[in-house]
Parts: C-alpha cells; structure tokens; sequence
C-alpha cells in the first residue's frame, strides 16, 4: 500500500463512486429507521465525481453532518489502493464519528441484505 499525496484524479473514479454511493445509501438508511423528525437533501456539493443518486436520499441534520464528515474523509484519503477504514493503518475518522459510521455500517449492511440487496454481499467478497 503506497500513499498518495496527488489529487482524486488518479485513483479509480468507479470505486470512488461506489464508496461514496455506498456512503450515502447506508447512512441514508440508517437515518430512515433511527431518527424521526424533518429530513432534507443532502446540500449540493462538489464531487468528482457524479451521484444522481443523492437527490433521492433524505437526511435529518445529524445523518447530513457524519455523512458531509465521512466524504470528506473518503476524499481525502491518502492510501493507494484504499484499503477498507477497518483495517488502515492511518486512522482519519475521529473517535465519536468512527463510532457512528460503525453503528451505520452495522445496521444498514445487514438491514439491506435481508431486504434483497444481495449485490453488496458480492461487492464486499469480491471487490
């Protein structure tokens, strides 16, 4: 695993968009089943590269701020090949919002497989 200090631009604009697909739907999931109140769209930002999928998620203020907070960890991530956030080496999530994007990833995964998305099973074995 070698770092990269270069721009997003070099690194695989597919897998970028995947993780950050995957981002936004797991947390959009979560906030869906956890949190009660107004959500809105995520605030327009730029991404290098494009999701239409955002405009279809909803969001409450705290699922915006950790989803804003891990994209732009994701982003900014020095490691080339990206390894999984588990087993890097060079920790870059704050300890609280570790926490929380573990409790996103730990109930949207499973919460999503059950309910047919059996492509992210693949997508974590395989990819």
């Amino acid at each position: 695993m070698e770092t990269s200090n270069g721009p997003q631009r070099f690194r695989s604009p597919r897998k970028l968009r995947r993780d950050l697909k995957t981002l936004a739907l797991f947390t959009a999931v979560y906030c869906d089943k956890h949190h009660q109140g107004p959500k809105n769209k995520l605030e327009q930002r730029e991404l290098p590269v494009t999701l239409p999928e955002l405009a279809n998620y909803r969001y409450c203020a705290d699922c915006q701020n950790l989803l804003n907070y891990a994209l732009d960890r994701r982003l900014s991530c020095p490691l080339e090949p990206k390894p999984s956030c588990r087993e890097c080496p060079h920790n870059c999530y704050a300890q609280l919002q570790r926490d929380k994007i573990r409790a996103v990833m730990a109930f949207s995964g499973p919460y999503l497989v059950k309910r047919g998305r059996l492509d992210l099973l693949w997508r974590m074995w395989f990819s």
